[in-house]
């Protein structure tokens, strides 16, 4: 898989062969990211890749001016794929890998985020907290954007904390955009 665009663009990322990751395909990342563009400018954006798997949406947002991002996996053979890229890319200083449950480190993080991904397994039973539980502890800014690649079978309501929209669909992949509710 490669980079599409910025400082890295080009660059081989590399990862499992099996099936327990699902890397975001170049036309879902594209997407995402010309979304982002028109709402989020990525120059200096602190970013958290949760479920990060091959961590492909996180180097994209590093290639195209992140400033640092977080990539959470608990795999510890993605997380070495991980740490490898990061070293074939130079970018160790600007990022950071926590091998650990995605929920658990939302649960003690600590640390607020511009731009937010959330990639969970499609069979994770979980999945319909992660919004809450992201708005709730703060770690989305007040003017970024949670960022959500799950299937088709989950649909998001906007709530108290947080509006849900807009979704892009891509066959089996559902791709929803939240943002905080900020109290005037």
């Amino acid at each position: 898989m490669r980079i599409i665009t910025g400082v890295y663009k080009g660059r081989v990322i590399r990862t499992v062969k099996d099936l327990s990751v699902r890397p975001a395909t170049d036309r879902v990342r594209q997407t995402v990211f010309n979304m982002l563009a028109n709402r989020l400018d990525l120059n200096g954006a602190r970013v958290l890749d949760l479920f990060a798997g091959s961590g492909s949406l996180g180097f994209e947002a590093l290639s195209r001016g992140a400033s640092r991002v977080v990539f959470v996996e608990q795999d510890g053979n993605a997380v070495r794929f991980l740490e490898d890229n990061l070293r074939q890319l130079g970018c160790e200083g600007a990022a950071e890998i926590w091998e650990m449950d995605a929920l658990r480190y939302v649960g003690t993080a600590h640390e607020r985020y511009d731009l937010v991904f959330a990639d969970p397994p499609y069979a994770f039973a979980r999945t319909g907290e992660i919004p809450g539980m992201l708005f709730q502890k703060g770690c989305v800014t007040a003017h970024g954007y949670l960022v959500m690649e799950h299937s088709p079978d989950h649909h998001f309501e906007t709530t108290g904390s947080f509006r849900a929209g807009p979704e892009k669909r891509f066959g089996r992949t559902l791709v929803t955009f939240f943002q905080p509710i900020v109290a005037s």
